[in-house]
């Protein structure tokens, strides 16, 4: 296992809680860090990283090779109760890590937190992104909210980061779910913003669908990258609902 998969900006060696953070199309595990501040701090909180950000790593292109190349992470860190939780892209590959999981026998996460991406059929099934001319693309995730936020406001920058983010892209708009995929027996969070037009919380409520274990729908202020500027609140409920799966001891 690549070392630079798994990033730890608090490590607590007695913890009763685990969460593993997965990133958006476009991004890195970097942009979480803040996100560590604003959690418990007896959590283990582990940021995991898909290759391609770092030098000799290349982009992977399916979302179930994401998942087995990080699962390994995830299963070697099951000696608490731990869960996962993944925006965008990474709701993707916090997902199959969560069937993965399951069709290893376990350990199982005590908890998935899935952040604006939904098994639902979505406009990307049909005109894939990752296809797009550059500035079609442009206009598409301007329109949907779905730029990086580090990278929509500087071109040169969005340049540069077009050929990880075409990859990443193509990552999650091949992505298909397959017949006879069981539904998640653990609880699951589902949150998004209200003004996310590419994941409204008509395409997040279909995670009913997928779900047997319980279900918190969480819809906040903002658009596609609605935690900017607020984690906070965002933190807030994952850190509710994660007491809510364990106990209080989380």
């Amino acid at each position: 296992m690549r070392r630079d998969a798994l990033i730890r900006i608090r490590p607590v060696p007695v913890s009763g809680f685990r969460l593993f953070v997965l990133h958006h199309a476009g991004g890195s595990a970097r942009a979480y860090r803040p996100w560590v501040r604003h959690l418990p701090a007896d959590w283990d909180v582990c940021l995991l990283q898909a290759p391609g950000r770092e030098p000799g790593t290349e982009p992977l292109r399916d979302a179930r090779e994401l998942a087995r190349h990080l699962y390994p992470w995830v299963a070697a860190g099951h000696d608490r109760p731990f869960g996962l939780f993944g925006h965008s892209m990474g709701a993707l590959a916090a997902y199959e890590i969560a069937l993965l999981a399951l069709a290893a026998g376990g350990p199982v996460p005590d908890w998935l937190g899935v952040s604006a991406w939904s098994p639902a059929p979505g406009p990307e099934w049909h005109e894939p992104r990752h296809l797009m001319p550059a500035d079609r693309l442009r206009e598409e995730l301007e329109r949907t909210g779905g730029a990086p936020p580090d990278a929509a406001a500087d071109p040169a920058r969005r340049r540069a980061a077009e050929p990880l983010l075409r990859a990443d892209l193509e990552l999650v708009d091949t992505w298909r779910p397959r017949a006879g995929t069981p539904r998640l027996p653990m609880p699951v969070s589902a949150l998004s913003g209200a003004g996310d037009t590419g994941m409204p919380p008509a395409r997040m409520d279909a995670w009913r669908e997928h779900v047997d274990g319980p279900l918190r729908r969480h819809t906040l202020p903002g658009g596609h990258f609605y935690f900017v500027g607020s984690i906070a609140g965002a933190a807030g409920a994952i850190t509710a609902d994660v007491r809510a799966a364990v106990g209080a001891s989380a």
